[in-house]
Formats: C-alpha cells, sequence, structure tokens
C-alpha cells in the first residue's frame, strides 16, 4: 500500500470513528490483530457488538467500497471475530458491519453505513 492509499485509509478510520460515535457508538477497539487478520473497529451499541470494517476511496477510479468485500474477506473478519469473542469471554450479539467512505476531487466525503454485511 503507498503512503498516499495509507493516508486516505487511516483518514477514513478517524471519520468512521467520529460517525459512529455520533450516531451513538462505543469504540471498545481499533485495528484489533490476530495473525494476519485485523477487524478496523469494535463497537458497542446497545447489546450489541459490532465488527466493522471501514473502507475508503477516492472516487475516481477505485473499486467500489461494497465490491471490496469478497468472500475471502468475510471468511478472515468471520475469524477474526471469533477469536475476539473467544479471547475476550464475549457472549454477546455480534454483527458485521460496512462503512463505506467515499471521498470526490473536491475532498467531499459521502459516508454510508450498512448493517450486516454477512
Amino acid at each position: 500500500m503507498n503512503l498516499t492509499a495509507k493516508a486516505i485509509g487511516d483518514r477514513g478510520e478517524l471519520l468512521a470513528i467520529k460517525w459512529l460515535r455520533e450516531h451513538g457508538y462505543y469504540i471498545v477497539d481499533r485495528n484489533w490483530r490476530i495473525g494476519s487478520y485485523e477487524i478496523d473497529i469494535i463497537a458497542e451499541h446497545l447489546d450489541t457488538i459490532h465488527f466493522v470494517e471501514v473502507k475508503t476511496r477516492k472516487l475516481e477510479g477505485w473499486v467500489s467500497p461494497y465490491d471490496a468485500i469478497d468472500d475471502t474477506k468475510r471468511r478472515a473478519l468471520r475469524r477474526a471475530a471469533t477469536a475476539y469473542c473467544a479471547m475476550r469471554h464475549i457472549n454477546r450479539v455480534i454483527q458485521f458491519d460496512l462503512i463505506a467512505i467515499t471521498i470526490d476531487l473536491n475532498d467531499n466525503i459521502e459516508i454510508e453505513y450498512t448493517e450486516e454485511i454477512l
């Protein structure tokens, strides 16, 4: 990943955290890793633990944030969440969500939150 893509991804995660907090979510963990698996954001809202994948894209020419969640990514998210819940002894409702952030050429930002992507 080049520096520009990393900077865009980091900015997207900060925007996602801000959005989640503004909508009543408590951020439990961020960039949680086990082995090669990573969960971008783990948040709590009401009685549910949300495993949130953040995809940030510039409008011009990149793959849609939704298209970036392929079967391999879905399996990795499930495995990471299973490990997280086992390690933290979590026995609650869990959910996999996506925050898709698109930034256009004028630096306008669009944030879409999709629940239950798996």
